[in-house]
């Protein structure tokens, strides 16, 4: 693993984060129904740990000798709450998968410290995904 790859593969989690705060808040925003109170306080609370992620990612980016990337990952169209909610969920696991190797690429790059940072990352997105798998578990079609 070279230096300039993880650098590129950073900036495309990076990328990801970015656009996951732009998922959430614009969610929450649409969010409608006898649930929207609680569905829209449940995507706004992510976007901390999005926010605290994307913050890591374009640190060490720059640590790294690269350039952090401003462009978001596009955010699906979602016409109602459930799409949302399996939008996010299709993200969540996405950026799981993402995680789980960009810290074998950290680990086979000889960077440790972020190996581990990118393994609470996976442990971060996997909750995410477990708690919106419950809330999708029984939400009517």
């Amino acid at each position: 693993m070279d230096k300039q790859t993880l650098i590129d593969h950073l900036n495309e989690d990076l990328s990801g984060e970015l656009g996951a705060i732009i998922q959430y808040i614009t969610y929450a925003a649409k969010a409608t129904g006898p649930y929207r109170p609680q569905l829209a306080q449940f995507f706004l609370a992510e976007v901390a740990d999005e926010q605290l992620h994307a913050q890591f990612l374009a640190n060490k980016i720059v640590a790294l000798g690269g350039e952090p990337t401003t462009t978001p990952r596009p955010v699906p169209d979602a016409a109602n709450n459930r799409e949302m909610l399996e939008a996010v969920l299709v993200a969540e696991r996405q950026a799981t998968t993402d995680y789980t190797t960009r810290a074998e690429e950290a680990e086979a790059f000889g960077d440790k410290g972020l190996a581990v940072q990118l393994e609470d990352m996976v442990r971060d997105e996997s909750g995410h995904a477990e708690e919106t798998e419950r809330i999708l578990r029984d939400w009517p079609l």
